[in-house]
């Protein structure tokens, strides 16, 4: 956004320039809504996040939503298994645009110490991912961390109709 300064007879007065997609970003940025859904261990980590310590909601991802109709951020967390696979597949097309995915810790990110044919070794390889967390599992401040650098991506990144 671009301030300038300008001084009139009458006074001072200001002029803000900026443009539709500017405002649009910054609001989607401080207003995702994470979906309700943990497969593992770093599931306990993201509610952590939630909880009053860590307190989520100061970073614009207040409510947790229970449908993916309803939510637009979905934060993989844990180790995806073949069988599991179709599931995070269709949760993530059943989401509406724009839609962002954050693949929180090593198992959702590469597989984990999972290298077998049980585990799916990267959730990139079913959907497209955003931000990824490392750790095993990692701590709640890496998750909010992740949701800062997902809200830095919008706001400088996002063009409008351009969403996957």
């Amino acid at each position: 956004m671009h301030h300038i300064d300008t001084t009139s007879k009458a006074g001072t007065f200001d002029v803000l320039l900026t443009t539709v997609e500017q405002v649009v970003n910054w609001g989607r940025k401080y207003s995702m809504w994470p979906m309700t859904f943990g497969l593992a261990c770093c599931a306990i980590e993201m509610m952590a996040s939630g909880a009053s310590r860590f307190d989520i909601s100061r970073f614009g991802a207040e409510v947790f939503r229970g449908s993916p109709r309803q939510a637009d951020l979905l934060i993989v967390s844990g180790r995806v298994s073949n069988k599991m696979a179709p599931v995070v597949k269709r949760l993530h097309e059943q989401m509406l645009y724009p839609k962002w995915v954050i693949a929180m810790g090593d198992c959702a990110s590469v597989g984990g110490p999972f290298n077998n044919y049980a585990i799916v070794q990267g959730v990139d390889k079913l959907v497209p991912v955003d931000v990824y967390v490392p750790g095993c599992p990692p701590r709640p401040e890496a998750l909010l961390h992740a949701i800062t650098l997902l809200q830095e991506k919008i706001q400088k990144h996002e063009k409008l109709g351009e969403r996957r």
